[in-house]
């Protein structure tokens, strides 16, 4: 039976004017869970303040899918048609209800997104001329983040960002392509829940399920850093609604943040329906630390596809029977 022992985190450790400029509660609101028999790893349950999931999501939608970052249409799709997906695909989700067919929009083909050090799928490797700047607003969301849970060094240098539907699901994988292990993984969910596996140093080793839902925060650190994981499933949020609860309100026009316009939530409802968007951040360097000597020319080729994201593939409909067999009751002590 999986446990969870509560932790306390240390509440000065980030101002509340800090924390709430990224649009989370003061830390001493935060709940907190270190998992038995995993070191280093440590499930916090939706932190952040009415209003502020709707901006995470717009910016992941509308924002961050944007030239210079890179996607997975850029595989096969010029660099003018991925420009921004949003301006190419919000009309046509609004329109979608009104439409005999219901052909996919560009947003709804996105599977990926990279920020910072742009992650090579085809060597798993980072590269110094592969880059853009990485999102101010994420970078101290993550740093908050990091501090809360002791990591005052932590430096956002690169994220993935996946995007998830209904049929989606995320292979069995390590991550240990940052130069870096030493500092956390940190990965943030908005939208439709998820089962996540927590594995061990090798594939053999049998995982552990738990659930994702929005809001929630994962980070993986020390002797959690490199185990493998997974997303075998993508699952509606529990209760029973089309959205979850902290994303069923519109954002509100009195708003003097304006987090999200509700012309723009009206979109990301749209697509929220039916997926789950998850941001991973990491420090690829060591501080201080450099890349190799070597050349940049694998860095700057774009990547012919990945191994991770799967669907609608037998073999890994396959897998997630074997595993959700596996699947035991989360219990808080």
């Amino acid at each position: 039976m999986l446990s969870l022992r509560s932790v306390a985190l240390s509440a000065d450790a980030v101002s509340d004017q800090d924390a709430g400029r990224v649009g989370l509660q003061p830390l001493r609101q935060w709940s907190a869970y270190h998992v038995d028999g995993y070191p280093g790893f440590l499930f916090i349950v939706n932190p952040f303040m009415p209003g502020w999931q709707h901006h995470w999501v717009r910016q992941c939608l509308k924002l961050y899918p944007q030239k210079p970052n890179v996607c997975n249409l850029d595989l096969h799709m010029s660099p003018d048609s991925t420009r921004d997906l949003w301006s190419s695909s919000h009309a046509k989700l609004r329109n979608k209800l009104s439409q005999k067919r219901n052909e996919k929009t560009l947003l709804e083909k996105l599977r990926w997104v990279t920020l910072g050090f742009h992650y090579n799928w085809d060597t798993k490797k980072y590269y110094k001329e592969h880059q853009s700047p990485f999102p101010v607003d994420l970078a101290e969301l993550s740093h908050c983040v990091s501090l809360a849970c002791g990591f005052p060094g932590f430096k956002a240098e690169a994220g993935i960002l996946n995007y998830y539907h209904m049929d989606s699901s995320l292979g069995i994988h390590v991550d240990e392509s940052e130069l870096d292990h030493s500092s956390p993984l940190l990965s943030f969910s908005f939208g439709q829940s998820s089962i996540f596996l927590l594995g061990g140093l090798s594939r053999d080793v049998s995982p552990t399920p738990m659930m994702m839902h929005s809001g929630d925060i994962m980070v993986m650190s020390g002797a959690s850093r490199l185990l493998y994981h997974a997303v075998p499933r993508i699952l509606r949020h529990p209760g029973g609604g089309i959205l979850p609860p902290c994303l069923s309100a519109p954002p509100s026009t009195d708003d003097p943040n304006q987090l999200c316009s509700p012309s723009d939530w009206e979109v990301c409802e749209l697509y929220m329906q039916f997926s789950r968007i998850n941001m991973t951040v990491r420090q690829v360097l060591e501080a201080g630390g450099s890349f190799p000597e070597e050349g940049d020319k694998m860095g700057k080729r774009m990547t012919q596809g990945d191994s991770y994201h799967s669907v609608d593939i037998e073999t890994q409909e396959a897998e997630e029977q074997g595993l959700t067999k596996r699947i035991r009751t989360v219990t808080q002590d």
